[in-house]
């Protein structure tokens, strides 16, 4: 059976790449859905690496998609409270147990997408900086650099931390083979609450998962985890908890490029 082609005129790209860009997913989870059939382009069963455009007609699991791709990609930033819901599934599960907790990015802008994709996401107990697009392709990019980048951390430890568990912290060893690189770990007497205790440690490439568990190595209850930087992206006072921000160009090609970033900020600090 010859393989469709898509409309004459028009741009064709991979049918992976298209859906990405439409905030469906990550090509990765989009390649799956296509070697399991659940996709069709014109009524036909896609293919892997087939091309399409904005005239064919492509359908997920029988239904159309009605997605057209924005002008520009666009992700942004939340400073999101413990506990609240991120992302949104359509379901129950999307609330809490009275159904007033709407995930944030229900507070987006139409405009931005309709399926969003986080990068680097906090675990939902925790919270802080969340960095969210709707352009798959981008998310993919994102998450790959994420994994390099340094990332600040305030955690709040219901004790005060000996030598040997600073030093226990500062290993970066997990209960994994593979070791975090810690660049700093402080703390100080004005972050005192209660018999608790805020730490600010700085790792890279670093989940609050990861965080969460290098802490607790070390025989303590760790209590709540805030990301409070990732890369050059750092949250301000001016962004309170629940709210978001659309970053910039500069902003999305720092956390892309991160040497590039510095290399002209150092040029601007020498001027």
């Amino acid at each position: 059976m010859p393989r469709p082609r898509p409309a004459p005129g028009a741009a064709a790209e991979r049918l992976q790449k298209y859906l990405a860009q439409r905030g469906l997913g990550s090509r990765r989870v989009i390649e799956e859905w296509i070697r399991a059939q659940r996709i069709s382009v014109n009524g036909r069963i896609a293919e892997l690496g087939q091309k399409v455009t904005e005239q064919d007609e492509v359908r997920l699991d029988g239904r159309l998609i009605k997605t057209r791709a924005s002008a520009a990609a666009q992700a942004f930033l939340f400073n999101r409270s413990p506990g609240d819901p991120l992302l949104s599934n359509g379901t129950r599960s999307a609330r809490d147990a009275d159904g007033d907790r709407a995930a944030l990015v229900d507070r987006l802008p139409r405009t931005a997408g309709r399926r969003f994709i986080a990068v680097s996401q906090m675990p939902s107990i925790d919270g802080g900086l969340e960095v969210v697009t709707s352009d798959g392709a981008l998310a993919e990019k994102l998450q790959r650099a994420s994994a390099k980048l340094p990332c600040e951390f305030s955690v709040r430890v219901k004790a005060l931390l000996g030598p040997d568990q600073l030093a226990g912290v500062q290993s970066g060893k997990l209960d994994r083979p593979a070791r975090m690189i810690i660049d700093s770990l402080t703390t100080s007497e004005a972050e005192l609450e209660g018999s608790n205790r805020w730490y600010a440690i700085v790792a890279r490439g670093a989940s609050g998962k990861d965080i969460r568990q290098l802490f607790e190595r070390q025989g303590v209850l760790v209590s709540r985890i805030l990301r409070v930087s990732m890369g050059a992206l750092k949250l301000d006072k001016t962004l309170s908890r629940g709210q978001f921000r659309q970053l910039e160009p500069e902003d999305i090609d720092a956390l892309l490029h991160p040497k590039a970033a510095e290399s002209a900020a150092d040029g601007d600090s020498g001027d």
